[in-house]
Order: structure tokens, then sequence, then C-alpha cells
């Protein structure tokens, strides 16, 4: 399997976040892994490859419904924090350096490819064509992603966003990257994956307020010009800005977990 070395700017951008994402970012609900689980058919025989693994959290939670689970992310960082999260859940899981243009069929078959809010850093119509040689007939790709619904459990996420637009004001590509994102159904629909389909849970959280202070300073925007006062003044701001939520230091949230499935409309030949 082909590795990569620590390298680019993206990664560069993740060395200090990656250390509040396994408390700052929230993890997907248990019942959408389930239900992507049983539309993709995926059993204990199947290999899985999580792209852009990040702290692993795909990867540990659908190494319950597979026989083995690639993990791949650019950044030594993240993967050491994958490591550790994986250690403590006490799931066995392959972890490799490298990126999505390292993909190539010596990588081996998978029947289920994830990517978690990491497929915008990617060349996607290039990744999209690599998976078309390593995923096997009958398996898929789902993009996973997150949202705050707007219900009253979240009426702290105004001044929330508040504090991120804040933070991430010196991160001048962060705008394009979001909205690169809005493109992913073309991506999608033009690439040999062009069966969409999409699927969300809702699920109430009770979430530390301590969380939030993680959540802000996971984003990697929000380290771009940072000072050395960073993580002092965030954690003030966001306990000015959200401590009246919060009920003996808890704050309740309601997350959306969102899972885009994206299969082959026409199965390439066996032999091909």
């Amino acid at each position: 399997m082909s590795l990569a070395e620590d390298a680019g700017p993206e990664a560069d951008r993740f060395r200090r976040a990656s250390q509040h994402y396994t408390t700052g970012r929230p993890a997907y609900p248990a019942l959408l892994i389930s239900r992507v689980a049983e539309l993709v058919g995926l059993r204990p025989p199947h290999h899985v490859l999580d792209l852009g693994t990040g702290p692993g959290f795909l990867a540990i939670d659908f190494a319950a419904h597979a026989a083995r689970v690639t993990a791949v992310d650019p950044s030594s960082e993240m993967l050491h924090v994958a490591r550790r999260n994986a250690e403590r859940a006490g799931v066995d899981i392959d972890f490799v350096q490298g990126r999505a243009s390292d993909l190539a069929p010596p990588w081996g078959r998978f029947h289920l490819v994830t990517i978690g809010r990491a497929f915008h850093w990617m060349d996607r119509e290039d990744a999209l064509r690599r998976l078309d040689d390593v995923v096997e007939p009958g398996g898929a790709v789902v993009l996973f992603s997150d949202r705050t619904p707007d219900v009253p459990a979240n009426a702290w996420a105004a001044g929330f966003r508040k504090i991120r637009e804040k933070y991430a004001a010196a991160d001048h590509q962060r705008q394009e990257l979001h909205a690169s994102a809005e493109h992913n159904d073309a991506i999608l629909l033009a690439s040999a994956f062009d069966a969409v389909e999409r699927h969300s849970v809702l699920e109430r959280r009770a979430t530390p307020l301590g969380h939030f202070v993680d959540r802000v300073l996971s984003f990697s925007s929000t380290w771009i010009g940072a000072e050395p006062s960073l993580i002092n003044a965030v954690e003030e701001d966001v306990r000015a800005e959200l401590s009246g939520y919060a009920i003996d230091g808890i704050i309740p949230e309601v997350i959306e977990g969102r899972a885009v499935i994206a299969r082959r409309s026409r199965e390439r030949p066996v032999d091909e």
C-alpha cells in the first residue's frame, strides 16, 4: 500500500486542531451507522476503507460491521489521535498515512468507502475515479456530515457561530472550501457512483460546556494566525456566550447526522 508523507497545507492546518477533535467534534449517531451498514449490505466478510479518517470516528463505528477497516489520513497527528481512540474502543484497525490520490488497485477491494467531513479537501473527481477501481461490485461510497438543526434545544447555536466566525476570520480559504462542498451532488452524478440517496438521523445529546471550547479549537481555521493565548481566549468567549444555556455544566443539543450513499447505477464487468 502506498504511503504519503505528512505534507501539504491541509496537513499543517490540522496539526494543532487534531488534539481537540475527539471531544470537540460530535460523533455520528449510532442509528445512522447501523442504517448505512444495513442499506449497503455490509457484512463481516467485507472490508471498509475510511478516507480522511481524522480522529477515527467512522473507522471505529464500522469495525463491528466488517472483517477489516483501513483508515487513511495525510496527517500523522490525526492518525496518532485515531489510533489512541481505537485502542480505547478495543477495535483493531489498519491505519495508513496517505491521501485519496494514493488510491490504487493494490490497496485491495472494499465494499464500503466512508468519507466524513473530508471530501472537500480532496480532488473529488480524481478520488471517485480511483475509488471506481477499488470498490467491489455492489459496493458504495458514503459521504458523512453533520449539522445543528434549528430546534429549541439548539438555542445556543447562534452564539457559537459568532465565536466560530470571530476565530475563522483569518482563513481566507474557508469560504471557498464551503462553497465547493455545495457541488458534491453534481460531482457524484458525473462519476461512476451516480445512484445517490440521502439519509439523516436526529439525536439528542448532553454535551459538557468545555467540549464546545474544544469544538472551536478543532476547526483548522481557528489556528490560522493564532496568538499564543488562543486557547484561553476561546475558553473565555465560549463560557461568556454559552454558560447561560448550561445546566450543571451541561448543554443540551440536537445533532443531525447525514449520510449520502452513492452507488454505481451500472456495475462494471467483473473481469474489467
